[in-house]
Order: C-alpha cells, then structure tokens, then sequence
C-alpha cells in the first residue's frame, strides 16, 4: 500500500477530498491511504494556536515549527524507516509528469502544507526532502496543491485506475499533448467523429493518433514541442517533412462538418 500523510491546519479539505472518485475508490480497496493530520491537535497552546508574528517585523503570520515538527514526529514515531517529505511551496521545483513518476516509486510521502506568510525556516531545514510547487501563482494554502499532487502521483500507482493503459496514453505521458477524443452520438451539432476512428484499422488508429498529439502540442504547447524533438530526433518537424501529418492537418482544416479523411 502506498500511503500519503498531510500535514495541515485543515484536514476535513483534505478527507472530503480524497474521499471521492478515483482517489475514494482506491482508498476503499486498501491501494493508497491518505491521512490528514491536523498540526493544530500537536499546539502546546490551549487555544491550539500554530502561528506567530515573524522575526524582523513585516505583514501577516508564520507558521511555528514546534506543532508542526511534533505532527511530523507523531508520523514517524513508530517507523524505521524516514518517510520522503514534502513542503508544497512556490519555490520548489514545478510539478510535472516526470516528477510524479518518480514520487510514485515512494510507498510513504509525507506532504507539508504551509499557511499565512511561509514556515518557520528551522523546521522545514529539519524534516523536508524537496519542495515542490503545482505552479507559478499564490494559493492561500498548501491544500489544494496537496491534492493535487497526490491525485497525479496515485494515478500511476498499479491498481488505481481500472484501464492500466490509460496512464501510457493520456497528455504528458510521452511528452505530447493527448489526441482528441470522441464519443457518442457520431454526430454533434453538425460535426462528425472522424472515420479513421471508425475504421477498426487500429494500426491507422494509433498513426491518427500520434499525428494529432503532434500537431496539437505544436499549436498548443510549442515548447513541449519542442523539447519532444529534441529528444526524438528521429521524429522531424510537422510544419517541415512530415507531409503525411500535414497534409491530415489541412484536411481537417477544411472539413467544416468535423469528418477526417483518409487519402
């Protein structure tokens, strides 16, 4: 079992969350336990107080270190091993899928989740890791950007999805952006589910495919485009030889009614 500890000063936000979906169901069937412990149940203070005022002046509040060290020593009192720790911050290094495959290989995470203007630096020092951020914005918690880090991390653990390919296939996994996707009806509004879909060639499925993932992170993404090539040398420029991709491109430019097709 993989199992995620989250320190906080709200943890109703974290089990009403973890309690649902994906998340809930893999929690019922004993794959990953999320735990919130509440910093505020180790303050040595009657009014359960886990902030002061900072050292040096300035606005707002910093979290304290000794609650939430004693929360963290609660955690790991009975372990022989030291849990992998993490501070959500926005100084740590930017989540990404790559990041969240190797978090996946941890069995036990420990997660901090800060408040007011930051944490007492001495107790971050003493118990985390890395810190990470979900990206470049202010959230008025660690909470959120906890949940969501567990959320992507548990998706790649065995067993939590019910289609153990749809990790392999979903944006991000490969570099690229995800193809587009279809349902029912065939048709919507006028626009139709492109044939090839249709066709139950799936090797021409899977080519569609790729070509689409390329072409929309190109448009959508440039950068990761980018990067894809770098890595994939192999795999030439859309806009330059990949005449085949262009050319489906401009074919379902131009098709006003939504239909790919295949020449």
């Amino acid at each position: 079992m993989h199992r995620f500890d989250i320190l906080t000063i709200f943890p109703d936000m974290i089990r009403n969350a973890a309690g649902e979906s994906i998340l809930g169901r893999a929690i019922e069937n004993g794959i990953i336990a999320v735990n919130a412990i509440n910093i505020r149940d180790y303050s040595g203070n009657k009014h359960r107080k886990v902030d002061d005022y900072p050292y040096g002046g300035g606005s707002g509040m910093v979290m304290m270190a000794q609650p939430i060290y004693d929360a963290y020593r609660a955690v790991v009192q009975n372990l022989e091993y030291k849990p992998h720790v993490i501070y959500m911050s926005p100084q740590g290094k930017v989540l990404d899928q790559e990041k969240a495959r190797q978090l996946a290989q941890y069995k036990h995470i420990v997660i901090l989740c800060g408040h007011y203007e930051g944490v007492d630096e001495r107790v971050l020092e003493e118990i985390v890791d890395e810190e990470i951020s979900i990206g470049d914005y202010i959230l008025t918690g660690g909470e959120l950007a906890a949940l969501v880090l567990v959320d992507c991390v548990s998706r790649l653990i065995p067993g939590v999805l019910s289609n153990e390919d749809s990790p392999k296939e979903e944006t991000f996994s490969n570099g690229l952006l995800e193809y587009p996707q279809y349902t029912r009806p065939y048709e919507f509004l006028g626009k139709k589910v492109p044939d090839i879909l249709l066709s139950g060639h799936h090797a021409n499925i899977e080519k569609w495919r790729f070509e689409q993932s390329l072409l929309r992170t190109k448009q959508k993404r440039p950068d990761l485009y980018e990067k894809y090539l770098q890595k994939n040398k192999n795999i030439n420029s859309i806009a330059g030889t990949s005449s085949v991709t262009e050319k489906n491109a401009q074919i379902n430019a131009k098709n006003t009614d939504g239909r790919f097709v295949e020449k």
